[in-house]
């Protein structure tokens, strides 16, 4: 299988869900992008280590494991996002140390976290992004939002555009058929609604 490169392009407030955040990856060579729902401890840390001039006065959990594996001589040379069921993401870290590889299973949010600070790559394989990814319908009026940088995207509270509360988000989607979670998600990838669009995409993946 293929691995497809992501890099992140913001992280989104649900104001839907308390303490949830949506973090959006997209595809280095396409236009697809891949929302995760991640916690508010996990949003921060990744912001944080966006945000290169904001230095906490104590190390996160994330810097700690870095500045432990920076004594032990251990490296993070990439993230894999290699799974989804129901609706859930699993990546593994691939470590070196001493010439010798290591794979280790994580969260993706910490795995992200900790990919930002080593400066890793991500990536996914294709079928993930396939059965997963989203696309984005570019307004031409706002074509240049697209070529925001990561610190417009992230604002000054380190949130990216805030989700929208809607009444179609809090409606069971289990009792709808394929063709109407397809023209919701479609609605909602048009509106920019990831966090939306990230419900919807997961019941259509317990489906198939």
């Amino acid at each position: 299988m293929s691995l497809v490169r992501l890099n992140i392009k913001g992280i989104s407030y649900s104001q839907t869900q308390n303490g949830a955040y949506a973090l959006i990856l997209n595809e280095v060579d396409g236009e697809r992008k891949l929302p995760i729902v991640i916690g508010a401890f996990e949003a921060q840390s990744i912001a944080i280590a966006l945000e290169k001039e904001i230095r906490p006065p104590r190390p996160l959990t994330h810097d700690l494991f870095k500045n432990f594996a920076d004594r032990f001589d251990i490296v993070v040379k990439q993230v894999i996002i290699h799974k989804l069921v129901d609706g859930v993401f699993y990546s593994s870290l691939i470590c070196e140390r001493d010439k010798i590889e290591e794979i280790i299973d994580a969260r993706t949010s910490d795995a992200i976290a900790l990919a930002l600070r080593f400066e890793a790559p991500i990536f996914t394989y294709k079928n993930i992004l396939d059965k997963a990814g989203i696309y984005l319908k570019v307004n031409p009026e706002k074509e240049t939002e697209d070529d925001t940088n990561i610190e417009d995207i992230l604002g000054d509270d380190l949130v990216a555009d805030e989700l929208e509360t809607t009444n179609t988000q809090q409606q069971n989607y289990a009792n709808k058929t394929l063709q109407e979670l397809q023209n919701l998600l479609d609605e909602a990838v048009s509106n920019e609604d990831y966090e939306k669009a990230a419900h919807i995409r997961d019941e259509i993946s317990k489906r198939k």
